[in-house]
């Protein structure tokens, strides 16, 4: 099944894409979740996932800030996603949104805010790496909105 980009988006009221995350939402200043809004979700969405990943940090495989599966394909605000849905594990292995805290001095970092709708429901709470390997097949459509960040 080819991948993608027609109608589905993720927005947030908290930044513009490729703008600069507010302090607030930095793992070491607040950790807060920005608000997201989901939108444009495909006819046959049954679950949609999403996923904070820093393909920038200095880390084989960069790092994942949040996973979170089961989300209803109907949601379109997302900001009690933490609490509503079943959080996967980040990067630390912990299952919680932590936000961007990049070495000191290493620049500005990206930090892609993924939303995907799946035909199937996510099992479990796989990693990243897991969820995209199992479920890449099962990707109706995804897109992204990109925030920078840097100490």
């Amino acid at each position: 099944m080819p991948l993608n980009i027609k109608d589905l988006k993720i927005t947030s009221s908290d930044f513009a894409p490729l703008s600069r995350l507010a302090d607030k939402h930095a793992g070491d200043k607040g950790n807060v979740l920005p608000k997201l809004t989901v939108s444009g979700v495909p006819e046959g969405a049954k679950e949609l996932a999403v996923i904070c990943h820093d393909p920038d940090a200095p880390l084989a495989h960069g790092f994942t800030h949040w996973t979170v599966y089961a989300i209803d394909p109907k949601a379109t605000d997302l900001s009690d996603a933490q609490e509503k849905y079943r959080v996967g594990p980040n990067g630390a292995g912990h299952m919680q949104y932590y936000g961007p805290q990049p070495p000191a001095g290493h620049g500005d970092h990206h930090y892609y805010f993924w939303v995907y709708a799946l035909d199937t429901n996510v099992e479990g709470t796989p990693t990243r790496e897991e969820f995209l390997d199992k479920y890449a097949d099962n990707i109706i459509e995804q897109n992204r909105i990109v925030g920078l960040y840097s100490n």
